[in-house]
C-alpha cells in the first residue's frame, strides 16, 4: 500500500488491540503501521507489541500530547500518505483503499476524512470531518445524526485526524501539526493552512470507521477538552488570520465566544472556558507562537477571500 497508518496512544488498553485487529483484516495488503505512545502506564503499548508484532512502536517517555506524537509518526514513514487514527477505532474493510484511491484521483487534496460512525450505533454519525465558521466555531459535520444521511463525498474546511489520510509531499509544505495546541483544534488549524496555500480537504463516505469518542478525555464535555479548545481557538485564530481578517470578525468572534461562554456556564464549565480563553491570548503572545503565525502573501489573496466567504457560509449553516 502507499499508506502508513499512524496511531497516538495513551493508556489504550481497553481498545488499542481491537484497533489494531481491524488494520490487520481491513486490505489485501497489509499496511504498515506505526503506534506512538505517549508515555502510557496501563502497560497497553508493550502488549501491542507482543500481540502484534509486525507493527512498529516508538515510546515517548512522558505524555507529549497528540501533535508530538503524530508529528513523530509522520517523520518515521516512507509512503506518500499517512492515515492518522485515534486508538478508539475499528476501520472497516476497504476503509484505507477507499481514502488512497480518492487522494491518487484528487491531487489537489490535503486530506481525505474518513466516515466515523459511533461504534456502540453505526447507524449514528460520529463525524464526516470538521468546518469552521465567522463565530469560531469549529464542529464535526453531522454528529449524532443518522449516518444514511451522510452517504455522499463533499469538501469540507478540514479534516478530522481522528481518522483522516493526509498527503505527506504536502505537509512538507503546510508544516508539521503544531504541537503548542497539545490536544485538539490542531487538525483545523493545519487543513486552514493547506486551504491557504490552496489545497482543499475532502470527505469520503466509503471509508468506514466505527468510533467510540472521548476514550482518552473520557467525556464529551470535560475541564481538559473544555480549556484546550477555548484555548486553541484563540491561538488558530491569531495564527491563521491576517489582521485586517481578525479586524473583519471580531464582531461575529466576540458573538461566538459570549455564547459559547454562557453553553459552558450551564454544563458547569464557565470558569474553565473562560480560563481558555486568557490562556490562548497569553500562548499568542509568545515568541514562539508570532514565529509560527502565518505570514500573508499576495499570491494566496485569492485563497484567503474563498475562506473568509466560506467562514461566513458555515456561520449560517451553524446558526
Amino acid at each position: 500500500m502507499k499508506t502508513t497508518v499512524v496511531i497516538p496512544n495513551y493508556n489504550g488498553k481497553k481498545y488499542l488491540a481491537d484497533c489494531l485487529s481491524s488494520l490487520e483484516r481491513a486490505e489485501k495488503e497489509r499496511p504498515a503501521v506505526i503506534v506512538v505512545d505517549n508515555g502510557s502506564q496501563d502497560a497497553s503499548a508493550q502488549e501491542a507489541k507482543e500481540a502484534f508484532p509486525w507493527i512498529r512502536l516508538i515510546c515517548f517517555p512522558e505524555n507529549r500530547g497528540f501533535d508530538a506524537a503524530v508529528n513523530e509518526g509522520i517523520r518515521e514513514s516512507r509512503t506518500p500518505y499517512v492515515f492518522l487514527l485515534n486508538n478508539d477505532t475499528k476501520v472497516r474493510p476497504g476503509c484505507i483503499s477507499a481514502m488512497e484511491a480518492r487522494m491518487e484521483r484528487e491531487k489537489e487534496l490535503f486530506s481525505v476524512s474518513a466516515r466515523m460512525v459511533d461504534m456502540r450505533n453505526p447507524e449514528i454519525m460520529d463525524g464526516a470531518g470538521d468546518l469552521y465558521s465567522a463565530l469560531g466555531w469549529a464542529y464535526a459535520i453531522g454528529k449524532g445524526k443518522p449516518a444514511a444521511y451522510y452517504g455522499k463525498p463533499r469538501k469540507l474546511f478540514s479534516a478530522c485526524a481522528g481518522a483522516a489520510i493526509y498527503r505527506k509531499s504536502a505537509l512538507e509544505l503546510t508544516g508539521d501539526f503544531d504541537e503548542s495546541h497539545f490536544a485538539y483544534l490542531e487538525d483545523v488549524d493545519i487543513g486552514y493552512r493547506a486551504r491557504i496555500l490552496g489545497f482543499s480537504n475532502a470527505y469520503e463516505p466509503s471509508a468506514v470507521v466505527l468510533h467510540a469518542g472521548s476514550a482518552t478525555s473520557g467525556s464529551r464535555y470535560n475541564e481538559f477538552k473544555v480549556f484546550y479548545s477555548a484555548r486553541n481557538n484563540v491561538y488558530l485564530i491569531y495564527k491563521n488570520m491576517p489582521p485586517l481578517q481578525i479586524l473583519l470578525n471580531t464582531p461575529f468572534l466576540l458573538m461566538g465566544f459570549a455564547v459559547k461562554a454562557l453553553f459552558f456556564l450551564k454544563k458547569g464549565h464557565g470558569r474553565t472556558y473562560v480560563k481558555g480563553l486568557c490562556e490562548g491570548i497569553r500562548l499568542c503572545r509568545e515568541p514562539a507562537s508570532r514565529a509560527r503565525r502565518v505570514r500573508f502573501k499576495g499570491k494566496n489573496l485569492g485563497n484567503y477571500i474563498r475562506i473568509q466567504l466560506e467562514l461566513w457560509v458555515n456561520m449560517f449553516r451553524r446558526i
